[in-house]
C-alpha cells in the first residue's frame, strides 16, 4: 500500500539512516552507562556523551561544551530553562517574564502555571505578519523584569524572528533571554554569542534525529546562568538533569546536528526551491488562497496558507490518503481549536480556519510537490463546489 506523501516535517522528521547507524552501535554493542567508568564500555559511552556536547556546542558557537545539557526534548528544555531560571530570579525579587502570545504551548503552559505562582507575565502580540517587534519587548521591561522568552522561529507559520535584537535589548538591561529553537536549530545558522542568548531549547526529532531527546544551551559566563533544577537524583547535567544519560539518542543528535550543519546551505536552498514551487503552484491554479506570516522572514521549508471558504478539517480528511500535512502544532492538533497564532496575528476565525501548514524536508522531491498541487487543487475545487451547491 502506497503511503502519503509526507508534508508535516515540523511535527517531525524519519530518523536519518546515517544517524540510525550511529545510534544502533549504542545499543547493541558500546551500550555501557556514560557515567560507568571504571571500565571500557562506560568509557566508550562517556567519550560519545562528550563528543556530543563538542558538536552541539559548534553548531550554535557556545564557549564550551559543558554548557551544553541533554535533556528529553524542547518541551523540557523549555519548562527547565523559563520555570527554573524563574524560581532563581524570585529570590532575587525578579518576578516579572517577557514572552510572546503566539509562543509554543510548552512556553505558554510553563509562563501560565508561573503565573498561578505569583509572577507577572507580558504577553508581546505580534505584527500582522506574524513577528514580535523587539521595540514592543523593550517597553515592556520592568525593573522587576528578569527573563524574556521568544522563540527563534514560530512552529506554525515559519517566522523567524529577530533574535539578535532581542538579545541586545535583554543585555543592555541585564535580563535573561531564553529562546525556543525548536524549530531553527540546524536548518539557519544560529550564533549564542552573536545574538546574545543566554540559553537556548533545541530538539533532535525536528532534524532527523530521535524522539525523546533534546538540549539547552545554558551560558555558564557573561552572564553566569543559574537555574533550579525542576527534578532531583543522581546529579547528571551539572545537577541540572538527573538520569542516566541516553548515550543512544545522545549520540543520535550529535550525529543529526552534524549532518543538519554541513548540509545547511544547500538543502535551505532546495527546500525554498520547493516550497516556492508549491505556493506558486497553488496560486495558480487554486483561486482565494492567502499567505500566513511573512514570505521575506520565513523558513526556507514552511508554508502556512489558508484556502478561502474550505474548512481546514474536510480539505486534510479528503487528503489524507493522498498527503499528510496539518494545520498546525501536532501538540495540539488532537484537540482541534482555532491557532492561537493565528488569533494572535489578528485573523479572522473563517480564514483561521482554512488555513494548512506544509513543511517540507530532506526527503521531499519535486515529483512529490508537483503531485501534491494536483491533489489539493482537485480536493479544494470539490468542497467549495459542494459548499455552493449546498448553499441554494
Amino acid at each position: 500500500m502506497k503511503k502519503p506523501i509526507y508534508l508535516d516535517y515540523h511535527a517531525t522528521t524519519p530518523v536519518d539512516p546515517c544517524v540510525f547507524g550511529v545510534m544502533k552501535k549504542f545499543f547493541l554493542e558500546d551500550f555501557g552507562n556514560p557515567g560507568s567508568l571504571s571500565h571500557e564500555y562506560g568509557d566508550i559511552a562517556a567519550k560519545a556523551v562528550n563528543e556530543a556536547r563538542k558538536e552541539i556546542g559548534i553548531a550554535i558557537n557556545a564557549l564550551t561544551p559543558s554548557e551544553i545539557i541533554f535533556v528529553s526534548g524542547a518541551t523540557e528544555a523549555n519548562n527547565l530553562a523559563i520555570h527554573g531560571t524563574a524560581l532563581k530570579l524570585k529570590e532575587t525579587g525578579k518576578s516579572h517574564i517577557i514572552t510572546s502570545s503566539i509562543e509554543h504551548k510548552a512556553v505558554l503552559d510553563v509562563t501560565d502555571e508561573l503565573e498561578k505562582q505569583g509572577f507577572h507575565v507580558t504577553y508581546i502580540k505580534p505584527n500582522s505578519e506574524g513577528i514580535t517587534d523587539p521595540q514592543e519587548i523593550e517597553r515592556a521591561i520592568t525593573p522587576k523584569t528578569g527573563l524574556i522568552s521568544i522563540m527563534h522561529v514560530n512552529n506554525e507559520i515559519g517566522i523567524i524572528n529577530d533574535v539578535k535584537c532581542i538579545g541586545e535589548i535583554a543585555e543592555k538591561h541585564d535580563i535573561l533571554f531564553h529562546c525556543d529553537a525548536a524549530q531553527s536549530f540546524g536548518k539557519i545558522p544560529i550564533d549564542v554569542q552573536g545574538m546574545h542568548i543566554h540559553i537556548l531549547s533545541i530538539s533532535a526529532h525536528k532534524i532527523y534525529g530521535p524522539k525523546g531527546i533534546g538540549a539547552l544551551y545554558v551560558r555558564k559566563k557573561n552572564p553566569k546562568v543559574e537555574i533550579e533544577p525542576l527534578l532531583f537524583g543522581g546529579g547528571q547535567e551539572r545537577g541540572l538533569r538527573p538520569g542516566t544519560l541516553a548515550t543512544p539518542l545522545i549520540a543520535g543528535l550529535a550525529e543529526a546536528s552534524r549532518i543538519a550543519r554541513e548540509e545547511m546551505v544547500s538543502e535551505g536552498k532546495r527546500l525554498q526551491d520547493l516550497r516556492d514551487r508549491l505556493f506558486n503552484g497553488l496560486r495558480e491554479r487554486c483561486p482565494d488562497i492567502v499567505l500566513n506570516g511573512s514570505i521575506e522572514k520565513r523558513l526556507p521549508n514552511n508554508l502556512n496558507v489558508s484556502f478561502l471558504g474550505v474548512d481546514a478539517e474536510s480539505l486534510m480528511m479528503n487528503l489524507r490518503s493522498e498527503i499528510a500535512v496539518s494545520n498546525g502544532s501536532a501538540c495540539t492538533s488532537a484537540n482541534w481549536t482555532s491557532s492561537h497564532v493565528l488569533a494572535g496575528m489578528n485573523i479572522d476565525e473563517e480564514r483561521a480556519r482554512s488555513a494548512i501548514r506544509f513543511s517540507l524536508g530532506r526527503f521531499t522531491t519535486q515529483e512529490e510537490i508537483d503531485y501534491a498541487i494536483d491533489q489539493i487543487c482537485e480536493v479544494v475545487q470539490r468542497l467549495r463546489n459542494t459548499s455552493m451547491q449546498a448553499s441554494f
